[in-house]
């Protein structure tokens, strides 16, 4: 029997959605198991989460042809589709946001279909187990939209998830009430647990209880310090149990990898009242668990604070933690839990080795030049020691000044009988501390001349060693 294609065709597609209703309906089954016994749900809840309706400038202007078209797709195929998170929070607070998440009733699967069927590509297959599909409309404009979600399992890392239709279940599980409000494309916002309260009177609070929330995501702890320097508007008005619910859980940062936490710490200490949040972090019992020893330097951190406030901005994240660091040994251990870049490595290893000598062995903006030519050093090193040191003046000169062109190079070297090896680099090396004692006016010929011989022969000589002793026979 011959079947025609189109009929194939349409036979798999309504497999699928067969496929897709059962899959839903064991979803929604599920739910309402889940949502008997659910964890931290918060004590207050709005009976209507239909809160009030905008048309401010920052909403209007997220409205691109390309999202226009994504909410168009969604309507037709009778999918609800809003902002979430993030976006909402920036918009409700007269804030154009940089990146919008999106959240929807439907499931992956149904994302899939809807989008294939409308030519539309789909990029990022990875997210799609955690939800998200990628749709790139018009070949323009990507967005991220996620299924709604609830967490069967937590492990303190990451999350198993399972999809629902359910908003306010999706809103129970994100971290701060600020963030889990959502909004509508005709203006509505959706808040189920007085999050946009909170953030009229710039209150960080969780979602419930604060200790389930930080035993589902234990990032979230400095994801609480991040926000509060964002939106709050005095240094130390925290909720007390929130404070109380991080000491109690700290231990849990261990879980998280160093470059998770660092991710956060940056932003953290170059925030809104960075200095009284890391000490607060420190009082927290934080410090071990980010790299730090038992007992920062606190006083240090203090002086570093008030000094750059007398140097333009931005600063350095790893500044701010430098000088939390007693000692050279302190900065390896902060390497080796954030997994820190090579600049923010070395540069940590160099304030901590060179802070000691400013005003003993170096004085002049001399010094600091020749400093630049040392090995394994460069300019903009020296420029963050003058900044940690508080040397405005100095600061302002070496970043001022263009270093000179080293006038010597391999191939001056080669001519001059220097085999390329290794010892090229020493040579060079030593030939710009020279250079650099001269205040930079030694010609190539001088160097070459004057000096090239005498570092060959020091690097070709062998090193001394005792002289064997002679045998001797009765």
């Amino acid at each position: 029997m011959f079947i025609k294609p189109n009929l194939v065709s349409n036979f798999s597609r309504h497999l699928v959605r067969v496929c897709v209703v059962q899959q839903r309906h064991m979803a929604q089954q599920q739910t309402k198991e889940f949502k008997a016994k659910i964890q931290g749900v918060p004590e207050k809840m709005r009976d209507n989460p239909i809160l009030k309706k905008i048309d401010s400038p920052e909403f209007k202007s997220i409205f691109s042809e390309e999202l226009l078209t994504l909410v168009d797709i969604f309507k037709k195929y009778n999918y609800e589709l809003r902002i979430a998170g993030g976006a909402v929070r920036d918009i409700l607070m007269n804030i154009k946001p940089k990146d919008i998440d999106f959240a929807t009733t439907a499931t992956p699967d149904e994302m899939k279909e809807m989008f294939t069927a409308e030519q539309v590509r789909m990029i990022n297959p990875k997210g799609e187990k955690h939800g998200t599909i990628t749709p790139r409309i018009a070949n323009k404009e990507n967005f991220e939209v996620t299924t709604l979600r609830i967490d069967v399992r937590t492990d303190g890392r990451h999350a198993e998830v399972q999809f629902t239709t359910d908003w306010q279940l999706d809103a129970n599980r994100r971290d701060l009430t600020i963030n889990s409000m959502f909004l509508g494309f005709d203006g509505t916002v959706y808040d189920y647990f007085f999050g946009y309260e909170d953030l009229q009177q710039r209150r960080v609070v969780f979602v419930g209880d604060a200790a389930v929330r930080i035993q589902e995501d234990y990032l979230r702890i400095l994801r609480y310090f991040r926000f509060y320097g964002r939106i709050a508007r005095e240094a130390n008005c925290h909720d007390a149990p929130t404070l109380e619910a991080i000491r109690a859980n700290v231990e849990g940062l261990a879980k998280i990898s160093g470059e998770r936490i660092w991710s956060e710490l940056q932003k953290i200490v170059v925030g809104n009242f960075a200095e009284e949040l890391v000490l607060e972090m420190i009082n927290c019992g934080m410090a071990p668990y980010c790299g730090l020893s038992q007992e920062p330097n606190t006083a240090e951190f203090k002086r570093l604070c008030t000094a750059l406030k007398e140097f333009e901005r931005p600063h350095h994240p790893i500044l701010l933690l430098i000088s939390l660091l007693n000692s050279v040994e302190d900065a390896m251990r902060l390497h080796e839990r954030l997994k820190l870049s090579v600049f923010e490595r070395d540069l940590a290893l160099f304030i901590t080795q060179q802070r000691d000598r400013v005003d003993v062995d170096f004085h002049t903006l001399t010094d600091y030049q020749k400093l630049c030519l040392h090995p394994y050093i460069n300019k903009d090193y020296v420029e963050q020691l003058l900044k940690y040191k508080n040397k405005t003046e100095l600061y302002k000169s070496l970043k001022a000044w263009n270093m000179p062109r080293f006038p010597v190079n391999g191939n001056h070297l080669k001519e001059r009988g220097c085999p390329k090896s290794k010892k090229m680099g020493l040579v060079i090396d030593q030939l710009k501390i020279i250079w650099a004692e001269s205040n930079f006016k030694i010609s190539a010929d001088d160097l070459l001349d004057k000096h090239l011989p005498s570092i060959l022969e020091s690097l070709n000589s062998p090193p001394l060693t005792p002289k064997k002793k002679m045998k001797t026979t009765e």
